[in-house]
């Protein structure tokens, strides 16, 4: 991996085994020669954000290791970017895709399954914010569950996660999104509630546990009703 120094750990992970994650040394990494990135409109200080290890992720990734498994069921992650609840899912048997805009989320996450011993696991390119047209190997079909942990870091005014997830949810799906209260719920509450999905909010809040840190922020959980 040129161009960006990166480490490598063992993760625990409440309720599951550790996973060995490969990460982004730290905030200060950055290499798009090709400008990839650039063409999608993440800065230099985003570019390693999605290649950091990020409380939210763990909290996703701990539900999702006690999650009752339902056969049949397709799920998916939404800006993945290490992807440890799909990491996770996958080596549970899960039907599981994993989907990230950043150009150098699949690479991370090929590594990481196999530095787990895994087999391949589903990618898909999924950008919700761009007027550009759906790339090759977007996000296709719909969805029993779609998941994602910290996705409401900015102010969306066009409502494009909400249109996104309604495009991409099967009926009766539930939408599980942990928001390290980043305050931005409330309007994305009313956004979804244009497509008809209802809320329950979870407090996940705790306090700092032997090697666990701290965390306070919330499970949000949208399920609209069948249709007939």
């Amino acid at each position: 991996m040129p161009g960006y120094l990166t480490k490598q750990e063992d993760i625990a992970i409440a309720g599951a085994a550790d996973l060995v994650i490969r990460s982004l040394l730290d905030k200060q990494q950055f290499s798009d020669p090709e400008g990839a990135a650039e063409a999608l409109g993440i800065s230099s200080a985003a570019w390693p954000l999605f290649g950091l290890l990020w409380p939210s992720g763990a909290q996703l990734a701990q539900r999702m290791a006690t999650r009752p498994l339902r056969a049949g069921e397709r799920v998916l992650e939404i800006g993945c970017g290490l992807g440890l609840a799909s990491l996770v899912c996958h080596r549970r048997g899960v039907d599981i895709t994993a989907s990230d805009c950043h150009p150098m989320a699949q690479q991370f996450l090929q590594e990481n399954t196999r530095l787990n011993g895994l087999p391949p696991l589903q990618y898909r390119t999924g950008q919700w914010g761009s007027d550009a047209p759906a790339p090759a190997g977007a996000v296709q079909g719909r969805f029993d569950l779609i998941m994602g942990s910290d996705v409401l870091y900015e102010r969306d005014a066009r409502a494009s996660l909400a249109a996104f997830l309604d495009r991409h949810a099967g009926n009766g799906a539930q939408i599980w999104i942990v928001d390290p209260n980043r305050g931005n719920r409330s309007t994305f509450h009313k956004q979804m509630a244009v497509h008809r999905f209802e809320v329950v909010e979870e407090r996940l809040d705790h306090p700092a546990l032997d090697a666990t840190p701290a965390y306070k922020g919330r499970l949000l959980v949208y399920q609209r009703p069948l249709l007939d």
